[in-house]
Formats: C-alpha cells, structure tokens, sequence
C-alpha cells in the first residue's frame, strides 16, 4: 500500500506539471492576443513543480520527473528498484495530462493539434528554428543544472521545506531560458504525453527528449555525489532530523 501511494503521487505530480505547464502553452499564451506569452508559460510549468511538491513530495519524494528519479540514483539517495515503476507512473501521468489537455482544447473553434500541441521539438519544429546539435546541448545542460539543483536543496544542510521554492523557480528559469529552443523538455514525461497525440514528427524526435535529460539528470547526480556532497556528521543529521527530504521515498 505505501508503494501504491508513492506512484499514485508521482502520477498526480507529474500530471499536475504536463497539464499545467502544457496547458498554459496550448490554451492561455496566446488567447486571443493578450495571452501570457513565453514568461507565463515558464511560470506555469515552475508554479505546477512547486505546489506538487509541498502537495505530494512529502508521499514520494517529488520527482515527477524521470531525469531527476535517475539523477536521484545516480547521487546514491534513491533506490535502484525504484526507479522504474517511477518512470511508468510518471509517464502515466504525463499522457493522462496530455489526453485531458486534448478535450478541453479539441473544444476551441482554432484548435489543430498539428500546430504542435506544447509537444518538444528541434529543426522545423524547434520554436526558434535551432538545430538537433543546439537541442542536444541545451536538453543536457539545462536538466543537469535543474538536477543539480534538485540534489543541492535537498541535501540535509538545506534549509528545511525551502527545496519546494528553488526547485521550482530552477524550473521556471530553465524554461525562460530555453523555450525558444525546443519548448523546454528537461522530463521525458512531459514530452511523451504530448507526443502522443500528435504523432508522427513529435514520436519521432522523443529520443532526445528522453536521452539527453537522463544524461544530463544522470551526470548531476554524479557530479553532487562525487565532486559536491561531502559526509555529514551524525549530530548534524540529529539536529537536521525534522525535515523531509524529497530525494528519498
């Protein structure tokens, strides 16, 4: 039962950031010429990750997201058993997210859901028109930092229930920086459900949208375990105690 909790979690969160991030993207940044544009749209997907987190970190940790569930095992502070059935409830969640932003959406009169429907691309389906080699670097570099400062606000010398506020506005700032690159991925999830639904160039180009995030989440993990995280002392983890801690289920 407690597993079950901690999935169902995982699929609220994650559904909770593809239909409020996504959403926001389809419905409300151009609706109909005062939309909340390119700011609104990031601030969308940050305040989705913060109030899941407060919501339902303390059930299962707040991944939402499968590049920080393997930047999480890789720091060595999540269980490799656990990190598959974490991916499928969050891929879960990201396509029941994407199949409700559907119908509401399939409801407006201007409505085409080959106009890309918040889904992640490159090339001719890059919003700014970048290259497969700028996708690659900036889905890499921008999980890694989004990861790195996942493991950083989470670790026992962290202000305690602050890692809600970073993690979330690590979020927003990754999207104000690379929305016009790919429409912002930095989780397989949220880039599977829309792909679904459109299909054929956006199933086509999820690869990346799956490998370069669990590279990136991956190598942070690494680099905090390895190059940042240093051993803390038993009084201090006593004195520390009262916090949760979103990096362990």
């Amino acid at each position: 039962m407690l597993m079950f909790r901690k999935l169902l979690a995982e699929f609220f969160g994650t559904f909770w950031i593809v239909l409020g991030g996504c959403g926001s993207a389809v419905l409300a940044s151009r609706f109909p010429e005062t939309g909340v544009g390119l700011a609104g749209v990031a601030f969308a997907f940050g305040l989705a990750m913060l109030t899941g987190w407060y919501a339902l970190g303390p059930i299962s940790g707040g991944h939402f997201n499968p590049a920080v569930t393997f930047g999480l095992w890789t720091a060595r502070r999540f269980p490799g058993t656990l990190v598959i059935p974490y991916f499928i409830a969050q891929v879960i969640g990201g396509i029941v997210a994407a199949a409700i932003l559907f119908a509401i959406a399939n409801g407006g009169p201007a409505f085409d859901v080959a106009g890309g429907f918040a889904a992640n691309g490159f090339g001719d389906h890059s919003p700014g028109g970048y290259s497969f080699a700028a996708a690659i670097v900036s889905e890499l570099v921008m999980t890694f930092m989004f990861v790195l400062v996942v493991c950083g606000s989470t670790n026992i010398r962290a202000p305690v229930n602050f890692a809600g506020l970073a993690i979330g506005l690590a979020l927003t700032l990754v999207h104000l920086i690379s929305i016009p690159v790919t429409n912002t991925s930095v989780n397989p999830a949220r880039s599977t459900g829309p792909a679904v639904f459109v299909g054929g160039w956006a199933v086509a180009q999820l690869w990346l949208f799956w490998i370069a995030p669990l590279v990136g989440g991956g190598i942070a993990g690494l680099v905090y375990h390895y190059l940042l995280e240093r051993e803390v002392e038993p009084t201090m983890v006593g004195q520390q105690e009262p916090g949760w801690r979103p990096a362990h289920p």
